[in-house]
This record gives C-alpha cells, sequence and structure tokens, in this order.
C-alpha cells in the first residue's frame, strides 16, 4: 500500500535531555486514537499519526505548533510496520513512545452465529496490525536504548463475556503479548505498559454493530462511560512516569462498571 505522509515542523523538546519526543499513534483519526494525538500535541510532544483517514490527522496538523507527520496507512496490510520505519528513517525521527491503539469490535453474536468475517477484520487489526508496527518499531528502540510501547487492550482481554467470543480473543492475546513484549525488551531500556479501559463512548460501537446508531446509544443509556478523554488521560500519565518508573499493566473503569458484564444503568 502506498504511503501518503505530510508534516509540520515544530522545536518541542524533552525537558530531560533536551531533544524532541515523539508520539507514534495508531488508529489516530478518531477515538481515543484522536484523543491521544490531541493530548499529546497540546502538552508540546511531536506526533506521527497513522489512520487509514487523514481529515481528522490534518486537523490536529494545523491545530498545534508541533511536528506533526500524518501517514495514511491500514496497519492491516502487512507491509504497514515497515512502511512506517522508511518514513520515520527517511525523516530522521526518534520514535519515543509508540501507542498501538487501533482496533475495533465486529459484531457481537454467539460463535455459532458469528461472521466470519468479522472474525477476520478483528484478528487482522487487532493482533496482526499491532504485531506488524511493534516488529517494525521495536527495532529501532532497540538501536537507540530507549523508548515505550503502549498497548491498547480491554476489559475484554481480562474477563470473556456472553458473544465477546473472537473479540475477547484478540484482546486476551494483546494481554499476553504485552507481557511477552516486556520480556523481549526491558533489558533494552524499553518499557511496555498495556492500557485496558471498560466502557468507553466513541464510535466503538456503532463499529460493532455495524453503523446501527440506535442500537450503538443503547449500549451506553443509563450509566456515565468513560470518554477518549479518559483513556488519553491515563496513557500521557503512563508515559510520563519518571524514567525508571514503568506502568506494567493499568485497568480503568467507569464508576458504574464493576467487570466486563457488570454495568449499573438507572433508565
Amino acid at each position: 500500500m502506498p504511503v501518503t505522509g505530510s508534516t509540520a515542523c515544530c522545536t518541542t523538546m524533552n525537558n530531560s535531555q533536551n531533544t524532541p519526543r515523539t508520539a507514534l499513534i495508531t488508529g489516530a483519526s478518531s477515538g481515543i486514537g484522536l484523543a491521544t494525538a490531541e493530548k499529546f500535541a497540546g502538552e508540546g510532544w511531536n506526533l506521527v499519526l497513522v489512520a487509514r483517514r487523514m481529515e481528522k490527522l490534518l486537523e490536529v496538523k494545523a491545530s498545534y505548533p508541533v511536528r506533526v507527520d500524518v501517514l495514511n496507512i491500514d496497519v492491516r496490510d502487512r507491509n504497514a510496520g515497515n512502511n512506517i520505519a522508511d518514513y520515520i528513517k527517511t525523516n530522521g525521527l526518534r520514535i519515543d513512545l509508540l501507542v498501538n491503539n487501533a482496533g475495533l469490535a465486529s459484531g457481537l453474536e454467539p460463535v455459532h452465529q458469528a461472521l466470519v468475517d468479522d472474525w477476520e477484520v478483528m484478528i487482522d487489526t487487532n493482533l496482526k496490525g499491532l504485531l506488524y508496527v511493534s516488529r517494525a518499531i521495536t527495532p529501532l528502540m532497540v538501536e537507540q536504548g530507549a523508548g515505550h510501547i503502549i498497548n491498547l487492550g480491554s476489559i475484554a482481554g481480562k474477563e470473556a463475556y456472553p458473544n465477546g467470543n473472537v473479540y475477547n480473543a484478540t484482546k486476551f492475546a494483546v494481554d499476553g503479548l504485552t507481557k511477552a513484549m516486556r520480556m523481549d525488551l526491558y533489558t533494552f531500556g524499553i518499557r511496555v505498559t498495556q492500557i485496558a479501559p471498560g466502557a468507553v463512548e466513541t464510535a466503538f460501537s456503532e463499529v460493532r454493530f455495524h453503523g446501527d446508531i440506535n442500537r450503538a446509544k443503547n449500549v451506553y443509556k443509563g450509566f456515565k462511560p468513560l470518554d477518549a478523554k479518559d483513556v488519553a488521560d491515563a496513557i500521557w500519565y503512563c508515559a510520563n512516569v519518571p524514567p525508571h518508573v514503568s506502568i506494567h499493566d493499568l485497568v480503568i473503569m467507569p464508576t458504574a462498571q464493576a467487570a466486563a458484564a457488570m454495568i449499573h444503568k438507572v433508565i
């Protein structure tokens, strides 16, 4: 897949190293990814934003006085990670933080009625896409002797729930992969974190229900869910603890949610 890129320059510096800090964020055009991009840009970080849709990325680029590189790449493409890494090397960038955010749920049916096409999309995005990008970016972090990877998991990767089946499976895989990545990379000074949110009101449910807006809205009725900015704040916190501190795993839930399938609703 061809890479479409666009850049804007800045002078943002790392307070401790007096060098630019740059975050690479996948799935950055909406939801948690977009909120994270806006949070980090507002705090002075440079950004490399990856998504299939460019409009929102260009808005971020135009809104903040930092360097923002935008790449029109689908992480499901087996060449996605290599294309991103090539762009980074060609443009002399250093990636301090990789946020593997791209992910989705598709369908909510029991395993004997689910659509195989939905399974393919979730496996290709949530697991293989994360792997493609991580495989290409981690050698750059190993070479520089530092870096931080934050994988967006889910409470669905901690607890299975009815009709979650393959979405659960992909997020359980992210949970296990995060632990294994940390074991592989910690001797190179690379931290690996998982953020596992509960119910977050974004376009997530609309995507899960194939554009059925009314069904998606019903998911969040009767309680106060998290919003994308809440999760972006958690990502920001994990990325900005002192260098000797590593947040391995952070579960963030709405107060009304006690477990994956336990939400107190008042309707």
